[in-house]
């Protein structure tokens, strides 16, 4: 099963294991979940959906649950438990409702407070890398697919404010890409070269780790989806619907496993740079042979 299968198993298990504590409280109270629903003034659908964890509750949900299974003593336990399951998963959606630019901003406090950088991208050059012109078609991708605000303009400048991070002392980041994430057709082929100019250019920072497994290289482990790990203490994976935030230790461990196994098969300096020629060669010889 994939990784990101796999977590996103863990969190309907959570959600559903918070439903299955909220019925065995309706339960104690000797009602009927249609019962239990007109006392609150709720739809019957809501207390099923709730019990069986196809819906989140609210914190105000949970407060009215307990006043009226009169098991008060139980909230803030039951909070703890959706507090976490929110910070384990974030819909783009809710995310993303007041646009891009917070969302960036937000990513950069984290940033700040990160010695050690790992991030494998199976699809897209990391932000952290991006140039302007490829994070403007990146910002307006998700805005056609979530239908969110459009704030291109400040999300991109807000990206590349992030950048800065790349050259402060005390920072570490060890980026790996596949060869096949740089051969995507993401954008206008202007747009591609350029950010393959970027990357070529980022092998020399000194902070910077950049690695490129070539197409021909065998894996140990399967690439199956990108990740971000902030030093030991997160790992963030993006999916179409939202964010996992994964704390963790053994699921930290076993993605600092995964991402050594993928570092290991990557070339680097040099030979990175040699990939990376050889993509943009293909890429413009693709283009001028589309033009005769």
């Amino acid at each position: 099963m994939p990784a990101n299968t796999s977590d996103a198993v863990s969190v309907h298990e959570a959600r559903t294991a918070l439903g299955r504590r909220l019925r065995q409280l309706r339960q104690s109270a000797g009602t009927t979940g249609r019962q239990f629903a007109e006392s609150l003034g709720w739809p019957p659908s809501k207390v099923s959906k709730i019990e069986n964890g196809r819906q989140t509750p609210t914190d105000d949900d949970l407060r009215a649950w307990v006043r009226a299974t009169e098991h008060e003593a139980e909230l803030d336990a039951l909070l703890a438990s959706l507090h976490t399951l929110e910070l384990q998963y974030a819909e783009w959606r809710q995310v993303l409702r007041a646009g891009h630019r917070p969302a960036q901003e937000r990513l950069l406090e984290w940033e700040q407070r990160t010695r050690l950088f790992r991030i494998f991208e199976a699809t897209v050059v990391p932000g952290l890398l991006q140039t302007a012109e490829y994070a403007r078609v990146r910002f307006d991708e998700s805005v056609r697919r979530l239908k969110g605000p459009n704030d291109a303009d400040e999300a991109v400048a807000a990206r590349l404010r992030r950048q800065e991070i790349l050259y402060r002392p005390g920072k570490q980041f060890h980026i790996v890409m596949p060869e096949a994430a740089l051969q995507l057709r993401l954008g206008p082929v202007d747009v591609l070269l350029g950010q393959l100019d970027r990357l070529a250019s980022a092998t020399h920072l000194p902070n910077v780790r950049l690695g490129i497994v070539a197409a021909t290289t065998e894996y140990t482990i399967s690439p199956w989806h990108g990740f971000w790990m902030y030093d030991d203490r997160r790992v963030v994976i993006e999916t179409f619907s939202a964010a996992l935030d994964l704390r963790q230790p053994q699921e930290i461990e076993l993605y600092g496993d995964a991402f050594e196994q993928l570092a290991a098969v990557a070339s680097y300096g040099h030979a990175a740079r040699q990939v990376i020629g050889r993509v943009m060669s293909d890429l413009a010889a693709d283009t001028d042979s589309a033009s005769t």
